[in-house]
């Protein structure tokens, strides 16, 4: 999986590169994941600006405004919870792509509705509207972790096709 992260990885940054856009990360239940995939090559300050690893509730408060009434009407494994989050990005950070992932990586943590492997993935834009993607990976925790990174790396290639 790590080798098809990293190829990933480089196929996004010459994409990054051409279009000129910075990117940042608000993370959950990846922990920074996608952030350290994102700088592992060479180069990476030219289009990665900052990461925000959001855990707690309160630091998705603090640092991206997720209003509190979303996390307690919808939980922070949500649509609601992941587009606040990668709004809140957007706004606090020198970029024009955000990536925000929140899940149930397991092997704790599930709920009616929400097994473990529920995560939800949301990209944000300059000139684009939001765009948010409920996934149920398979697997342990690392697994779970992973596909979450390869999910969020892919949505952001995919997203800058709709940046302007």
């Amino acid at each position: 999986m790590r080798e098809k992260i990293l190829q990933k990885v480089t196929e996004l940054s010459q994409a990054l590169l051409k279009a000129k856009v910075m990117v940042a990360t608000a993370e959950s239940c990846t922990g920074g994941m996608v952030a350290e995939a994102l700088t592992a090559i060479a180069g990476s300050s030219a289009w990665f600006e900052r990461a925000f690893i959001a855990y707690s509730y309160e630091s998705k408060y603090e640092m991206l405004g997720v209003h509190p009434l979303t996390i307690q009407e919808h939980g922070s494994v949500s649509k609601q919870c992941v587009e606040e989050m990668a709004i809140g990005a957007l706004q606090n950070a020198h970029a024009q792509l955000t990536v925000a992932i929140s899940g149930i990586a397991g092997p704790d943590g599930a709920s009616a509705g929400k097994p473990v492997g529920t995560v939800w993935i949301a990209w944000a834009g300059q000139h684009m509207s939001v765009v948010s993607q409920r996934f149920q990976f398979d697997g342990d925790r690392d697994s779970v972790r992973e596909q979450a990174t390869l999910a969020a790396l892919e949505g952001m290639l995919d997203r800058l096709r709709h940046i302007e």
